[in-house]
């Protein structure tokens, strides 16, 4: 299976910790994340978080809404560690680590993302719109 790797870096003026607390938050995705339009079945198991993500993707006057499984750590305070497993054999893993700064912090986001041959091209092109959509609201949030 294909596996593509990038990632986005931006200053933010807020601290670390501020940041790390919205993004630990699952709901916090609804509108941040340019697909996702609803997250349920929150479970906290220990030193993770699991839900589901629905991704609303739309296709002219149709839609299709794409439920993921999302399995959330959190391995230093200033890490947030998303692994997605989504229909179709794709799979992503999004790590933003936090670095703080006189200004508040920078904030890395590095993703590795899976997909057979024949989804790449697509998921790739959306999973970058979705991480500048990300970068994007946490900038206009932060």
């Amino acid at each position: 299976m294909p596996t593509d790797h990038f990632s986005t870096t931006t200053s933010l003026a807020t601290p670390p910790a501020d940041v790390h607390a919205f993004l630990s938050d699952p709901h916090s995705y609804v509108g941040l994340a340019p697909l996702v339009v609803e997250v349920r079945d929150i479970r906290v198991t220990g030193a993770s978080t699991r839900y589901v993500a629905v991704e609303r993707f739309r296709f002219g006057p149709f839609h299709w809404d794409n439920a993921i499984d999302v399995t959330m750590t959190f391995p230093t305070p200033l890490e947030v560690v998303s692994s997605v497993r989504s229909p179709g054999w794709v799979r992503l893993t999004s790590t933003v680590t936090l670095t703080p700064t006189e200004a508040g912090c920078t904030l890395v986001e590095s993703v590795e993302l899976h997909t057979p041959w024949f989804l790449r091209s697509y998921a790739l092109r959306k999973a970058r719109e979705a991480q500048a959509g990300r970068i994007t609201g946490l900038q206009s949030r932060f």
